[in-house]
């Protein structure tokens, strides 16, 4: 019952914020998704003790973050490659490839480094809190992996019997993230479609400012009907593709973790990485046995967006301020440093990728680095809605060099339980993030920037005030 009641009123704080952003001015002018928005009302609803008298439990919202977290990425590895506009396959492999080193390399890099800069300010600003400065080296569980694993490895940490409440200090550090992808990131979307940085770009219309579009404008099929719905209906097909995955990710976790090793069982508890591998995997079976013509990817699609809007929601809701109330300040500051060493880096590096497509995998390796790879596809949906260009398959197939850097999680929990010492979890750190820096160079991801926020505002193809633009010849402001 608590399943399913938690789960309807994340639907029903989805709805709500739907609403508020047809209806509210300024959420509309700042694109701001619905379920973002939903969220902060979810989470406020939730601290006062509104929702949970009425069914909603924070546990649960955890439980269900962690699970669709999963769904999503089987859902991107079970989608196939977008073709860009006038590239071949082969083309569209390569880039995808390109893109995939360079920002999962970069992924790597800051995994890295962030979790030494959050041990730092917490050390410096927690202490007169009483907060210690291990909580500062959880960042990266929750920027660069999101509520799913901020919760997973704060309750390994806490399981330990050291660092109370980590797996909420954790998840209170991916809620800020959410925050940080998109409140930053939507006003990087809105200008990159006014300066024409973007790929696809669309105009800016009331339609997508409110984020409903009316029947003149619903021509965009979310699908094929591939099965006859009289046998199965194709979105059940497409639903239990995933499941599938997710029950053999299952099976082949449980086989790791039964390994008598932390390390190894700590990498085990990655259902979402085992779960991506086994998607690729069955589409991979799937081709060899010529079913995947009863296979939609423009459906797939939609399925990794439903699961984002669920993660992002569920995230929010599941924060308890009771918790983690008397370090709020630290972990705000913490939190903020991490956020600006961590946007310089995004709009450094992801400019110089080299490729067609460099500001939509800003868009995404922005989001990815302060929350998860879905909340980078939410916002490259931003300006690429229709997924034309491969980023956002890109976020999904840059898991494979992420896992580089993977050995860094079990190590942090080794530290702060006190199984490995300060100088061993350092070499971790900034070994892994000089090695992958090497390997940009030597991968050409480090080029020339492919873009520049200096470009002149685009007026009228994608610009929603163009008649100010005409009579000032100034660019609005944000």
């Amino acid at each position: 019952m608590n399943v399913m009641m938690t789960f309807s009123w994340i639907g029903v704080m989805l709805l709500v914020g739907m609403v508020c952003r047809a209806k509210i001015p300024l959420l509309s002018n700042i694109l701001m998704p619905a379920s973002v928005i939903g969220g902060i009302i979810g989470f406020i609803l939730m601290n006062l003790g509104i929702l949970t008298k009425l069914g909603a439990d924070a546990a649960m919202c955890s439980e269900i973050v962690g699970f669709f977290f999963t769904l999503s990425f089987i859902s991107i590895g079970l989608t196939g490659l977008p073709n860009e506009e006038g590239k071949s396959s082969d083309d569209t492999a390569k880039q995808v490839l390109k893109g995939s080193i360079g920002m999962g390399l970069l992924w790597d890099i800051l995994y890295g480094l962030t979790p030494l800069i959050g041990f730092i300010v917490i050390l410096l600003v927690g202490t007169p809190f009483g907060m210690d400065a291990k909580y500062g080296l959880m960042i990266p569980f929750a920027f660069c992996q999101g509520p799913g694993q901020s919760a997973t490895f704060g309750a390994q940490i806490e399981a330990g019997g050291v660092m109370e409440g980590a797996a909420q200090v954790a998840i209170t550090y991916a809620v800020i993230g959410f925050l940080f992808a998109f409140l930053v990131g939507v006003p990087l979307a809105k200008i990159g479609l006014k300066k024409n940085l973007v790929s696809h770009p669309e105009k800016i219309s009331p339609a997508v400012l409110k984020g409903l579009y009316p029947p003149e404008q619903q021509t965009e099929n979310c699908g094929k009907i591939t099965t006859y719905n009289g046998s199965v209906d194709v979105l059940a097909f497409h639903v239990a593709l995933v499941g599938l995955c997710y029950v053999i990710a299952i099976f082949i976790q449980d086989l790791i973790q039964a390994v008598p090793n932390t390390f190894i069982q700590t990498m085990g508890s990655m259902t979402f990485f085992i779960g991506l591998f086994v998607a690729y995997g069955v589409k991979w079976v799937m081709g060899k046995l010529n079913l995947k013509q009863y296979h939609d990817d423009a459906l797939q699609a939609r399925i990794t967006g439903f699961t984002t809007d669920y993660v992002i929601l569920g995230a929010f809701m599941a924060v308890q301020l009771s918790i983690i109330g008397k370090w709020l300040i630290p972990i705000i500051v913490m939190c903020v440093v991490v956020g600006i060493v961590t946007l310089g880096f995004a709009l450094f590096f992801g400019s110089r990728l080299g490729g067609t497509c460099d500001f939509e995998r800003t868009l995404g390796l922005w989001g990815c680095l302060t929350g998860t790879c879905p909340s980078g596809v939410a916002l490259i949906r931003i300006v690429d809605p229709s997924l034309r260009t491969t980023a956002a398959t890109e976020m999904g197939s840059m898991n494979i060099i992420m896992v580089f850097d993977y050995l860094i999680a079990p190590a942090i929990i080794e530290f702060c339980l006190g199984h490995l010492s300060a100088t061993m979890l350092l070499i971790y750190c900034l070994g892994t993030s000089i090695i992958c820096m090497i390997a940009l160079v030597l991968t050409k991801n480090f080029n020339k920037p492919t873009y520049s926020f200096r470009a002149p505002v685009v007026c009228p193809d994608v610009s929603d005030d163009c008649e100010y633009f005409e009579d000032t010849k100034h660019p609005s402001q944000f």
